[in-house]
């Protein structure tokens, strides 16, 4: 079992950054992909980004160029640098794991699921 802990959301304007971080506890040896998805009130759940145990990554259309991922060594650790922030990032932030290659806009694929972590961004 895997467990994921997210930290670094809050609130903040329009242009300005935020660094989410993401813990991986447990069997973390089974991991080959950790990754962000995030939720807006009444939107569906929406691919982010991802990073896999080979460092490759990719991302939404929506964040590519302003939000980059990244991870520790012991790739038990994913960071997630989001930058030029708009009022249409404000989503409740969730990271994710699974042992397999990163399958963006899948979430069902993916086996394990932190507790989230809000981000707000005011115009």
């Amino acid at each position: 079992q895997v467990q994921l802990v997210e930290s670094g959301g809050g609130s903040v304007q329009a242009g300005g950054s935020l660094r989410l971080s993401c813990a991986a506890y447990g069997d973390t040896y089974s991991l080959y992909c950790m990754g962000w998805f995030r939720q807006a009130p009444g939107k569906e759940r929406e691919w982010v980004a991802g990073i896999d145990s080979d460092d490759n990554t990719n991302y939404a259309d929506s964040v590519k160029g302003r939000f980059t991922i990244s991870q520790d060594n012991a790739k038990n650790n994913v960071y997630l640098q989001m930058t030029s922030l708009k009022p249409e990032d404000t989503a409740m932030y969730y990271c994710v794991a699974r042992g397999d290659r990163c399958v963006r806009g899948e979430f069902h694929f993916y086996n394990y699921w932190g507790q989230g972590t809000q981000v707000t961004v005011s115009s």
